[in-house]
C-alpha cells in the first residue's frame, strides 16, 4: 500500500463512491429545505471564516461520561457495541444537543471503530481504553491486516442518517482518528504515555511504518468520507498523540498520512480555502506543530488548551503553506481543568478564549481537550449560555 501522493486514488473496494464529484442533492449543506439546510448554521459559517448569528461553540466529548442520561442508557452495554447500534449512537449525540443548546453534534463512535468492523482484534477494556489483542508490529503483522469496506461500514451511515433527521439545522460533525494516533495504538497494542514502539518504528524500520500508517490512513478516510455521506456537514480527525512527535518527524513520518487520510473526502469537502465541508485538525501538545498539521489538508485548526488562541493564530499567519494559505479559521480552547473552577474564574476565562480567537478569520469555541467524566453538566449549558450572549 503506497502512501506516496497526497491526492492518492480511493482503494478499489469504495470504487462507486469514488465516483462521487459533490455530496448528495439532500445533503444538509446543500438541501433547498430550509427545515434541514445547516449552510448558513453559526458552525459552518464560523468555520468557512464567516460572521455567525452567534458565536458557535461545542465540546469535545459532550456526547458521553459526564450526562446522566448517557450512564442510563450505555448500562449493560459495551462501549463498542453502543457505537454499533444506529438507534443508541444517535441518541448519545443527540443528547448534549438537546440538554447544552451547543451549535453542533458530534457523532458518538469512537476512533477505533474502523479497526473493530474491519474484523481487528480491539476492545474499549474500562479505566484502559483500547487494547488490541495483538499489537501490530513487523510487516507481517501490516500484510495480515484485513481491509475495511464500505459495506461494513452501513451501521455507521444508519446512525448518522437517523441523527441528521433529528438534528434539522444543527449540524452534525464527523470524525475519525488521524492516521499517527491510529497507529500508535496498533503498535503499542493499549494506551501509552510516551507511544515510544510508534516513534521507534518509524525510524528503525520505516517501510513497516509507512506501511501500517497507510492502512490506518485508508481506515480513517474510509469512515470519515462514510459519516459525511450520511449527511455530517464537518469532519474532524483527531490526532491525539501527535504532540510526542518532533516537527521533523511530523513532516517526514506523519502528514502525508493525514493528507492521505483528508484525500477520502477531498472530492466532497472541496477546496481548504472555500470549502463545502469543512475540515478540521485536531491534536493535544501540538503547539509545533500547527502549520505542518493545517498542510495536511485541514480547513480548520483545532487548538488545545496549551497555546493562546491569538499566539495560535500568529503561528499560522507567519507560516505559509504549499498551498498558499496562512492563517485558518481555529477552533478551541477552554481548558477543562476550569469547568470544576469557581464561576467568576470559569467565566473569566471563557471571555478571553474568545477574546483572543477574534485574532483568527474565524472561531468555533470548545474545549482545549474534552469533557472530563466528572464534569457537572449545568455548567456546561451554563458557559454555552454564556458563549452565546457574547458579540460573534
Amino acid at each position: 500500500m503506497s502512501a506516496d501522493s497526497l491526492d492518492a486514488p480511493r482503494p478499489d473496494s469504495s470504487s462507486t463512491a469514488s465516483q462521487t464529484t459533490a455530496l448528495p442533492a439532500d445533503h444538509p449543506l446543500v438541501t433547498t429545505d430550509v427545515s434541514r439546510s445547516t449552510a448558513d448554521s453559526p458552525l459552518i459559517t464560523a468555520y468557512r471564516g464567516g460572521t455567525p448569528s452567534r458565536k458557535p461553540v461545542w465540546f469535545m466529548r459532550q456526547a458521553g461520561r459526564s450526562l446522566p442520561e448517557y450512564k442510563k442508557v450505555r448500562e449493560g452495554i459495551g462501549m463498542l457495541e453502543s457505537c454499533l447500534k444506529p438507534e443508541l449512537a444517535s441518541e448519545i449525540t443527540l443528547q448534549p444537543v438537546r440538554r447544552h443548546d451547543v451549535d453542533a453534534g458530534i457523532f458518538f463512535s469512537d476512533i477505533v471503530i474502523p479497526l473493530k468492523v474491519a474484523g481487528v482484534d480491539v476492545d474499549i477494556v474500562p479505566g484502559v481504553g483500547p487494547v488490541l489483542g495483538s499489537p501490530v508490529r513487523t510487516a507481517a503483522d501490516v500484510a495480515a491486516l484485513p481491509t475495511l469496506t464500505d459495506e461494513a461500514l452501513e451501521p455507521i451511515r444508519e446512525a448518522v442518517r437517523l441523527t441528521v433527521a433529528e438534528l434539522g439545522t444543527t449540524p452534525l460533525i464527523g470524525f475519525a482518528g488521524a492516521p499517527f494516533t491510529l497507529a500508535a495504538y496498533m503498535v503499542e497494542g493499549k494506551p501509552s504515555r510516551d507511544h515510544l514502539g510508534p516513534r521507534t518504528m518509524m525510524h528503525a524500520d520505516p517501510d513497516t511504518w509507512d506501511a501500517l500508517a497507510s492502512w490506518a490512513a485508508e481506515a480513517s478516510g474510509t469512515f470519515l468520507r462514510a459519516q459525511i455521506e450520511a449527511g455530517a456537514s464537518a469532519g474532524q480527525l483527531f490526532d491525539s498523540w501527535a504532540g510526542s512527535l518532533s516537527l521533523t518527524d511530523y513532516q517526514q513520518h506523519v502528514q502525508k498520512h493525514s493528507a492521505r487520510a483528508y484525500s477520502f473526502v477531498k472530492d466532497l469537502a472541496g477546496p481548504v480555502e472555500d470549502p463545502t465541508v469543512p475540515l478540521v485538525h485536531f491534536g493535544t501538545g501540538t503547539s509545533e506543530i500547527l502549520p505542518a498539521m493545517r498542510d495536511a489538508g485541514a480547513s480548520v485548526v483545532g487548538v488545545d488548551y496549551r497555546l493562546p488562541l491569538d499566539e495560535a493564530h500568529r503561528r499560522l499567519s507567519t507560516t505559509t503553506g504549499p498551498d498558499g494559505r496562512g492563517a485558518v479559521p481555529v477552533q478551541g480552547n477552554i481548558d477543562p481543568a476550569l469547568l470544576n473552577a469557581p464561576w467568576e474564574v470559569l467565566e473569566a476565562h471563557v471571555r478571553q478564549v474568545v477574546e483572543a480567537g477574534r485574532a483568527a478569520p474565524g472561531h468555533v469555541v470548545n474545549l482545549g481537550h474534552g469533557v472530563p467524566p466528572e464534569t457537572d453538566a449545568t455548567v456546561l449549558t451554563r458557559v454555552v449560555e454564556l458563549i452565546h450572549s457574547i458579540q460573534p
